[in-house]
């Protein structure tokens, strides 16, 4: 395979007439790593990586690969290879000849380009099926038929549009862990785009969340879960509960936040001042039953809502000025002392739990 290339994205914007899809965005994926772009349908995470690919003119700016400026160069020129969220394998063709299809318009011998395709079918698990057409085999299947024809053009960077969508949850399970291993073994640039949070926390060295065009965050996916950067990452990757209020106390390390409807909460975070609008984030799972410490780490809610998750149970409340607030606690403890739908309990959670969130335009 050949050497994985850098992906620089610089300021690039794209305009469909009126509609602005991807707003000067700028990213630098280092050569060799799987970045997934994570966020909602309309995001522009799928017209980044078909600007990437070059299935979309650039409104304005710049994509490199490499050391090579691609940004007004034709798809097969790039050094890049596509994978399509529908897979589009020809019916009429086998597997083989579906695989080799690339390094026919390119005029490569029969002989040749058979064995390569074959070369192909068995890093994929599917030289069994060569012989095959796509309707013969099951979705799974027909995914890893997908990944031998964009991998034998010998890509620098490999481009996925929601490549598990199509396929039932245990089945997006076993080729997570299937591209994963398939990308550290080829050791080149993976592009993953994808709407779902638990599918880009397990795949990504790099997670990159966005929201109407413009970047939120892009960073380590520990980081994308324990430190969102904005109150978008904490409410989309749904790990935190996020509280709006004013600042009414700031230091260099800290804020406090009042709220609308009484009460103050503190968080870590600095760079606030007092009467400032803000957000501040609180883990979910750190959340615990039980008197606070200190005032402004725990307020009384009310249980709204309780589901049943297996190994742990989600819980609902609503607060003072506050609609919807949740907790996740173990089966065990929350078994060993059950609430019902409308009790009435303190939560509480630690100083640490609680981060002071910023803003894009800060």
């Amino acid at each position: 395979m050949s050497k994985a290339a850098a992906i620089d994205i610089v300021s690039v914007t794209k305009t469909y007439g009126a509609t602005t899809a991807v707003r000067a965005v700028s990213l630098k994926i280092p050569a060799g790593s799987y970045c997934c772009l994570l966020g909602p349908s309309g995001c522009g995470k799928s017209s980044t990586l078909r600007m990437i690919a070059g299935h979309e003119s650039i409104t304005s700016g710049d994509i490199r690969l490499g050391n090579t400026v691609v940004t007004d160069l034709p798809p097969a020129r790039r050094g890049t290879a596509m994978m399509f969220q529908s897979y589009a394998l020809f019916p009429h063709l086998d597997v083989a000849e579906n695989v080799a299809f690339s390094l026919k318009m390119k005029g490569v011998p029969k002989a040749e380009r058979h064995k390569r395709a074959l070369e192909m079918l068995r890093l994929t698990h599917m030289e069994e099926y060569a012989a095959r057409r796509p309707a013969q085999l099951s979705g799974g299947q027909q995914q890893r038929v997908a990944l031998a024809r964009a991998l034998i053009t010998d890509p620098e960077a490999l481009l996925l549009d929601e490549p598990l969508s199509a396929l039932d949850p245990f089945l997006k399970i076993r080729m997570r862990a299937e591209l994963k291993k398939l990308q550290s073994e080829l050791g080149i640039t993976f592009v993953h785009v994808t709407h779902s949070q638990e599918e880009a926390m397990a795949l990504a060295d790099m997670v990159v969340v966005m929201n109407d065009g413009r970047i939120e965050q892009a960073a380590v996916p520990r980081t994308v879960f324990e430190r969102p950067a904005t109150a978008f990452v904490a409410r989309f990757m749904g790990d935190h509960n996020v509280l709006s209020g004013t600042v009414t106390e700031a230091t260099e390390k800290s804020a406090t936040i009042g709220m609308e409807g009484g009460g103050a909460f503190v968080a870590s975070g600095g760079g606030r001042a007092a009467g400032e609008a803000a957000d501040i984030a609180i883990r979910t799972d750190r959340v615990r039953i039980g008197e606070a410490d200190d005032p402004a780490l725990g307020f009384t809610g009310t249980v709204s809502n309780i589901e049943y998750r297996g190994s742990s149970v989600k819980l609902s409340f609503a607060g003072p000025g506050i609609d919807d607030f949740t907790a996740i606690v173990g089966d065990t403890a929350f078994f060993a002392r059950p609430i019902r739908v409308g009790d009435t309990v303190p939560l509480a959670w630690s100083a640490e739990d609680a981060i002071v969130l910023g803003r894009l335009d800060a």
